[in-house]
């Protein structure tokens, strides 16, 4: 287990301590799952004298470092509350738990269920990069619907802590496995955007790595980021977060790699449309410096 700051005071990507601060919640359905909150209603009958009558919810903290962009929750959850927050995730018992507090996340449900239509472009973009034939392993790669080369590899090896059931061709490994293979691409999609220390999770894939291999981390470029550029007044404007703990810009992701000693060899930027809405992606390509 890492042993990490249960409120963040340094930036989770670079590192420093410059960081901007503005009071927001936490929504209820993570609060729930985390730390068993609900929204309580503060009634007047309660007499109490300085508080105002109204609803409460989960408070915590917007942070944004001031050197590299990185603009994160302040709250780092441990091994046990991510347990928590992603108990069976995406079934029948998630979702309607869900549900019930986020009555439109029932129109989000169906597009977990296909390939994203994007990915092809995703995979155009990297295939110059790499053999015809890739080895690819994908870190937190759930069943590898969405996998790079999914149906175009030399093998197809998933990492990912949720035990479902995989795609056909695929493999599940375990961090002992992953050094005895080489792969000529480490992919890690939609995924250090969720974790407390994305730092620590991208140098667990450290070992998986050769001098020829290629790292691929995508993360959603959130709409404030992508709307501000080089902002780094944006602590303020961020008013709630949910299961997305973590917004990024491309440099926040550079110091990241840096710190770890691997070079971006690439970057990309994708407008996607992910069923219910219009987003964008940013990736970024690496390789040990």
């Amino acid at each position: 287990m890492v042993n990490r700051e249960l409120i963040a005071r340094q930036c989770i990507c670079c590192g420093g301590d410059r960081l901007d601060k503005a009071s927001a919640v936490l929504m209820p359905f993570v609060a729930h799952r985390v730390f068993g909150h609900e929204p309580v209603e503060i009634k007047a009958e309660w007499g109490l004298r300085d508080l105002r009558s109204g609803m409460a919810y989960t408070l915590c903290n917007s942070l944004q470092c001031q050197d590299c962009g990185a603009l994160f929750l302040d709250y780092r959850f441990t091994d046990e509350q991510m347990t928590a927050l992603y108990r069976n995730y995406r079934d029948e018992a998630y979702n309607s738990e869900r549900i019930s507090y986020e009555p439109g996340y029932t129109a989000v449900v169906a597009h977990y269920e296909q390939r994203a239509d994007y990915l092809a472009e995703v995979e155009a973009w990297l295939a110059p990069h790499l053999p015809e034939a890739p080895a690819v392993l994908d870190w937190g790669g759930d069943t590898g619907i969405n996998s790079p080369f999914r149906e175009r590899n030399r093998l197809l090896h998933i990492h990912d802590i949720s035990g479902v059931d995989l795609v056909p061709g695929a493999c599940r490994v375990d961090v002992e496995q992953i050094g005895r293979q080489a792969y000529d691409l480490v992919a890690c999609s939609q995924v250090l955007e969720h974790v407390p220390c994305p730092l620590e999770l991208v140098r667990q894939m450290l070992p998986a790595m050769g001098p020829q291999t290629l790292l691929y981390l995508e993360v959603p470029h959130e709409a404030l980021v992508r709307e501000n550029p080089d902002s780094k007044c944006l602590a303020p404007l961020k008013h709630h977060w949910h299961e997305h703990v973590n917004f990024y810009n491309e440099t926040a992701l550079r110091r990241l790699l840096e710190r770890l000693g691997l070079q971006v060899v690439d970057s990309l930027r994708l407008p996607v449309d992910i069923g219910w809405t219009r987003s964008e992606v940013l990736g970024v390509l690496a390789r040990m410096a």
